[in-house]
């Protein structure tokens, strides 16, 4: 078992005092959006056993059935597959899907074929594999995920009473689910900016005035103004996740994270397609193939389990549970045969022979076992074999 030092990432969107307070240490008055968990080439955990740090990647590239378990490599190949988080959002992150396995494929190959250079601003397709995320809140977090019905959608846009929007309204009205959002979609992503601009104004002043429903999309428009992401939010729903709840997305579903605190896990990838709120690369024929034009409710998850609490997603690349461990319970044995980051979030739990504080965490190889203690919060990240 290694106690792993990490990367906190300084993204713009970032909350300057959430992670500081999780770990108790002083803000940098600078923003702190991620902390990292893993081996992602990226900002790889470092750990160190006894002849100085060295990075994750490069311990599990020396012996990767020794660190991950002959299973694991099987199935995965010899990296491991996922990439675990502490998520601080201060402001709206972009509005963004992500590609299933074979859209990533196709993609990644043709970008690799026509020479687009993989830190090009407009390249898509970073690499093959596809980027499954689940966020859990620690503290209440705002989000959005899914389109709504698309008259539930016209209803919204239209109690803003803003005349430039209702031939949106009437497109949501005149056409079969699918086809309605897809062309809404498509019309605001692709009109003159300059009138998109002031339409984005005029709607976020609305939004403001109304507040109730409104008021989650007011703020896009302070930090994103003019920007069309603003119009296509008021598309998706609106979800407020309270602590110990999830939410889970998967390919093609438009999504933000606006505001809060939370423990982000996903697969190894970073291929992103933006709808909106950002200044980055839109690429509007490319995201239309990905987009899943399909109103849905949000997929909010609860732990299941007694002990080990886990938050069930369909996937393998990674699988997320919990331990609330209570003062003076019997130690908890940590199932071995995979490998495993453990977090802690709350409280002082024991670790094995390591005592953790909030935001520290450990990696646990494939061949060995823990037991947990003390009184605390464990988030538990693993694979599905």
């Amino acid at each position: 078992m290694d106690r792993l030092t990490n990367t906190v990432r300084p993204y713009a969107w970032g909350s300057t005092t959430a992670i500081p307070e999780l770990l108790g240490v002083e803000p940098t008055g600078e923003p702190q959006a991620e902390m990292w968990m893993g081996a992602h080439p990226g900002a790889p955990s470092r750990i160190d056993r006894g002849t100085g740090e060295q990075a994750l990647s490069d311990t599990i590239a020396a012996d990767p059935e020794g660190e991950l378990g002959a299973a694991a490599v099987a199935k995965f190949g010899p990296q491991l597959p996922f990439l675990l988080k502490i998520l601080a959002a201060g402001a709206p992150l972009s509005l963004q899907v992500h590609p299933d396995l074979a859209q990533a494929a196709e993609g990644f190959a043709d970008e690799e074929a026509r020479g687009i250079p993989v830190d090009a601003g407009h390249r898509n397709y970073k690499d093959a594999n596809h980027k499954p995320e689940l966020i859990c809140a620690l503290t209440p977090f705002d989000g959005l995920c899914g389109f709504r019905p698309p008259l539930e959608a016209a209803d919204l846009l239209s109690g803003l009473d803003v005349d430039s929007l209702k031939p949106y309204v009437d497109l949501l009205h005149a056409h079969p689910e699918e086809a309605a959002l897809r062309e809404v979609l498509t019309a605001v992503l692709t009109a003159d900016r300059e009138e998109m601009a002031a339409t984005v104004a005029e709607a976020a002043a609305a939004a403001e005035r109304l507040g109730g429903p409104y008021a989650p999309y007011a703020p896009l428009a302070h930090h994103y103004p003019g920007d069309p992401g603003v119009i296509a939010a008021m598309l998706l729903n609106h979800v407020r996740l309270q602590p110990g709840e999830a939410m889970y997305l998967g390919a093609g579903i438009p999504h933000a994270y606006l505001d809060g605190l939370g423990v982000e896990i996903m697969a190894n990838s970073d291929n992103v397609l933006r709808c909106g709120l950002t200044p980055k690369h839109v690429d509007v024929p490319e995201l239309l193939k990905i987009v899943r034009f399909e109103p849905a409710d949000p997929n909010v998850l609860r732990p299941e389990g007694n002990g080990e609490e886990v938050y069930e997603t369909p996937i393998d690349e990674f699988r997320l549970s919990r331990y609330d461990l209570a003062p003076g319970a019997a130690p908890t044995g940590v199932p071995a045969g995979a490998p495993q980051i453990l977090l802690c979030t709350a409280g002082s739990p024991q670790v094995g022979n390591e005592k953790l504080a909030p935001g520290e965490s450990v990696f646990v190889p494939a061949s060995e076992r823990v037991e947990l203690s003390g009184s605390g919060t464990v988030f538990r990240a693993t694979v599905v074999l």
